[in-house]
């Protein structure tokens, strides 16, 4: 079983996880990771987090931010506020994501068996490809956001096209490429 929780990535001169929008989670923290310049990384458990308390922490910090929800380990959908309230939002691992989000048909009698069927695996296919085409939507917004944050990313569209698309084993491994594609400093304590 895998990480299921939340990746805040934020911009504080402090622990981020001392920021008053994790009060009440402290001993949730599992990972506290860090990149020069004030750029820190916070996951928390399941349960003692949301995407709501977003704006709160971009406002705390001052600087944009940006949350990964992740399940299983196997995807994360990535959403990023910038200071002025513009949001974006990225799937990772979209493969993984089409097989979640499939809707089940009503006359299905047996949701296990269908999971096995020829129609549930075209269903995935017509998803996969749903999704396929919100990616360069998804990498515009994640570029526009980091250079709000002031990083001024080196990489083309399409690379972080690409990264979108792949797949890891690890959604939160995914996470860490899509900051480092973008433009952020690496991580300083891994």
């Amino acid at each position: 079983m895998g990480f299921s929780g939340h990746l805040v990535f934020a911009r504080s001169s402090r622990p981020l996880r001392k920021s008053p929008v994790f009060d009440g989670a402290e001993g949730a923290v599992d990972l506290d990771e860090r990149r020069a310049g004030g750029w820190q990384t916070v996951q928390l458990r399941q349960g003692t987090w949301n995407v709501e308390r977003l704006p709160a922490l971009v406002d705390g910090t001052g600087a944009p931010a940006c949350v990964a929800d992740v399940s299983d380990s196997d995807l994360a959908l990535v959403t990023g506020l910038d200071t002025t309230g513009r949001r974006w939002q990225a799937w990772l691992n979209l493969d993984a994501v089409a097989r979640l989000l499939v809707e089940e048909p009503a006359d299905v009698d047996d949701p296990i068996t269908w999971l096995y069927t020829p129609a549930f695996h075209e269903a995935v296919r017509r998803k996969r490809a749903e999704l396929d085409q919100a990616v360069p939507e998804d990498a515009e917004g994640a570029l526009a956001w980091a250079e709000a944050a002031g990083v001024h990313p080196t990489a083309e569209r399409s690379a972080v096209e690409g990264l979108l698309r792949s797949q890891k084993p690890f959604a939160e491994d995914l996470f860490r490429a899509l900051l480092d594609t973008l433009g952020f400093p690496r991580p300083t304590n891994t």
